[in-house]
């Protein structure tokens, strides 16, 4: 196995997904590909990746994009891993989470899904629930509205003007996970708790 990580941005293809709150995975991970001051190319893993070094001297990485339905991006998942020789330990996924606020990123390992489709299907295509996740918070829907209609809404302009702050939030969260591991980077990520 290798010292490499893959760090899986979720969301679905096509123009028409690219500001939905359901890709805020895949905008996380053009900030990282803007950091390393490369772009992405095509593999045969119907993904989108980006091989390099995360900061001077990091961790080597591979950043995907599934060009696969966030409801099936578990195949590109373990395709990449398998091509890579990348164990479910060393995987990241990033993805949209509408269980903590907007503005908000947490980190964690396994557990469950919380419902969202594309880290069922990863879980089911790895084996495994044992792989780590960067959650960016989307904030709840409205009223009444459906789940899967909110996150595949674009963010609201209020939210726009916040969204760049989040998403390099977000990536500093993946360049710390990597670097320090994954209990350093809860403490610095995770808003602390009111006493009382």
């Amino acid at each position: 196995m290798t010292d490499t990580w893959l760090i899986v941005g979720l969301g679905n293809p096509g123009a028409q997904y690219q500001g939905n709150r359901h890709n805020v995975g895949q905008m996380v991970l053009d900030e990282l590909a803007a950091r390393m001051g490369a772009g992405f190319k095509s593999h045969k893993a119907r993904a989108q990746v980006l091989e390099g070094r995360l900061g001077i001297g990091g961790p080597r990485v591979v950043l995907a994009k599934p060009m696969t339905y966030m409801n099936v991006s578990g195949g590109p998942v373990a395709a990449l891993a398998n091509f890579y020789g990348i164990s479910p330990d060393r995987v990241v996924a990033v993805h949209d989470e509408i269980d903590i606020p907007f503005n908000t990123v947490k980190l964690k390992l396994g557990g469950g899904e919380g419902g969202h489709n594309g880290l069922r299907d990863i879980s089911k295509t790895l084996a495994t629930k044992d792989y780590l996740r960067v959650r960016v918070g989307v904030g709840r829907p409205p009223g009444r509205m459906d789940t899967a209609d909110y996150v595949l809404r674009n963010f609201g302009s209020a939210e726009l003007k916040e969204l760049p702050f989040l998403l390099d939030e977000a990536a500093d969260a993946v360049e710390v996970l990597l670097q320090d591991g994954l209990t350093a980077a809860q403490q610095k990520f995770h808003p602390a708790k009111s006493a009382g």
